[in-house]
């Protein structure tokens, strides 16, 4: 740990807030991935950015909750708070069926 969690005597462990900031989240991993994107495209035009997107994350989304629950749609539907039809429809569209 770094000095800069130490004041007046107090120990070097981080505090509940501190320690939640460092923790990667889902927001902060899609933002610095988009804007990686934005970078390495800074040339050309970039189109449908926002269903991009979406494809990139639900996918791998979809692929790790069937995965972690052994392929039960039922399961995964609830999880994911889709409807089963829904559900379907999405993991064709992905190729994961």
């Amino acid at each position: 740990m770094s000095d800069e969690y130490r004041i007046a005597g107090e120990s070097l462990e981080e505090t509940p807030v501190q320690a939640a900031a460092s923790e990667p989240s889902l927001s902060n991993a899609v933002e610095a991935a988009v804007k990686n994107y934005m970078e390495a495209m800074e040339s050309q035009e970039i189109t449908d950015l926002y269903e991009l997107v979406l494809s990139e994350i639900e996918a791998p989304l979809l692929a790790t909750v069937m995965k972690r629950i052994g392929h039960n749609q039922s399961r995964a539907s609830t999880m994911l708070g889709l409807n089963r039809g829904t559900l379907r429809k999405k993991l064709r569209k992905y190729g994961l069926v």
